[in-house]
This record gives structure tokens, C-alpha cells and sequence, in this order.
């Protein structure tokens, strides 16, 4: 199980499955997020990405890429990260 409610308290999580979508799509799609100039550009090439199931299993993978936390066994966090409430800050 993950601690996803505190996960997505952390910004740089947030920004990291947000990246973990877009750049397949717009990699397969061969364009760059400077050419996205208006909100219907993004919708039509995302409905196109929804349509083909390649860049469905390339934007799966890299969800996995950001969700699996490499230090832990299997998808789940660990029983002290379960616990949290908030992200875990250093304590210097």
C-alpha cells in the first residue's frame, strides 16, 4: 500500500506524475511543450494519446517509474512512511 494522501502533499511528487504523463505523449506526439499554445491544442493531443494503446503503456511505465519507490519490497511504502501525515522533513 502507498501513503499516496501524503505523497501528493509534496510538490515535487505532484510535478513528477504531472511530467510522468505529459512527456510520453508529447514525445510520441513529436512536439514540445513550447508548441502547446491553447488548452485545445493539449486536449486534442491527449484524446489522440488516450486512442493508441503504445503511448498508453509508455505513459503506464513511467507512472510506475514514479509511483515505485526503489528503497522499499514490491509498490508499497514502508510501515514507517504509512505512518506519516505529512512528508518527512529532515531534521538538521
Amino acid at each position: 500500500m502507498m501513503n499516496l494522501k501524503v505523497r501528493m502533499k509534496n510538490p515535487v511528487f505532484v510535478v513528477q506524475l504531472i511530467l510522468s504523463i505529459l512527456t510520453p505523449i508529447l514525445g510520441y506526439a513529436g512536439i514540445s511543450a513550447q508548441e502547446l499554445t491553447s488548452w485545445q491544442t493539449l486536449g486534442t493531443v491527449l484524446m489522440e494519446a488516450i486512442g493508441n494503446p503504445y503511448v498508453l503503456s509508455l505513459v503506464a511505465v513511467s507512472l510506475w517509474n514514479a509511483l515505485n519507490d526503489p528503497t522499499t519490497h514490491g509498490l508499497s511504502d514502508s510501515k514507517q512512511a504509512l505512518e506519516y501525515v505529512q512528508p518527512k522533513k529532515d531534521v538538521k
